[in-house]
């Protein structure tokens, strides 16, 4: 039986085409190997032209099947081209993976309009402009999932990480009305909702050795409770839950959002 079912796994995954965003790095490059390592094949995108590179040629060296489209998700057009040539080139977009994000930090008060304006048009403006590009070829096709990657933030609030907060927030609930508008066209729309993860991003938050231990006992100055599992997640525990929403035994489930954190936000 066990056997069966691995073949059958297999078989769902073996050459779909998924497209994932920020794929250069962190959780984006290891949702990008997960999904790879079941057969899939990858269309990475990252602005970062060159580390998205690197990453795909990690993926290609160890036999797995990628290739990188350079992309800045915050314009409209450069996405539409961008799924053009993907679908043009690797076949239908099955699966769409939202985890392109950037964390710019400070309190309300001192908070620069670029900052505010570059979190909404990467976090916000950047799934939008992906979901809306790869939902409307889906939608014709009849089938297809899609998993935003958002933050325990969206629901728990956060000093020095209001803009953060709240671009995950609208992310969120943007996927969730998307899910409810194309369920019709038996496309499933999922939220992932990390909390610290052993990313480039999460050690940006750090200003010395003591950081680490912040994140996981807590700081009362900041409101925070901690990590009840006392550890930070790696990548790959969060890319276990992308690629389990976007599977076949999520199959009734759409609109959900998980969280993988530790139990940092208390269930909440």
């Amino acid at each position: 039986m066990e056997h069966i079912e691995h073949i059958q796994n297999h078989q769902q995954w073996e050459n779909k085409v998924a497209l994932v965003t920020g794929a250069a790095g962190g959780i984006g490059a290891a949702v990008s190997r997960a999904l790879a390592e079941q057969g899939v094949l990858v269309a990475a995108v990252d602005h970062n032209a060159e580390a998205l590179r690197e990453s795909v040629e990690k993926l290609t060296a160890d036999g797995l099947r990628a290739e990188a489209f350079a992309t800045d998700v915050s314009s409209g057009a450069d996405v539409e081209a961008t799924v053009d040539a993907v679908e043009r080139r690797l076949g239908p977009v099955e699966y769409l993976v939202n985890a392109a994000g950037v964390l710019r930090l400070g309190e309300v008060r001192t908070f620069t309009d670029e900052d505010w304006q570059t979190t909404f048009a990467v976090n916000v403006n950047g799934v939008f402009h992906v979901s809306r590009a790869v939902v409307d070829r889906m939608a014709a096709r009849g089938r297809g999932a899609i998993v935003t990657v958002s933050s325990n933030a969206a629901a728990t609030p956060r000093t020095e990480m209001a803009a953060y907060a709240a671009s995950k927030a609208a992310a969120t609930m943007f996927t969730r009305s998307l899910g409810l508008e194309v369920a019709r066209h038996g496309i499933r729309c999922n939220i992932v909702a990390p909390g610290s993860t052993d990313t480039p991003m999460l050690s940006s938050m750090w200003h010395d050795e003591s950081g680490p231990r912040g994140t996981v006992e807590g700081r009362a100055d900041a409101f925070r409770v901690g990590i009840p599992l006392g550890r930070i997640a790696q990548p790959s525990h969060i890319a276990d839950a992308v690629v389990f929403l976007l599977s076949d035994r999520a199959a009734h489930i759409t609109l959900h959002m998980l969280t993988v954190d530790g139990g940092a936000s208390l269930g909440a």
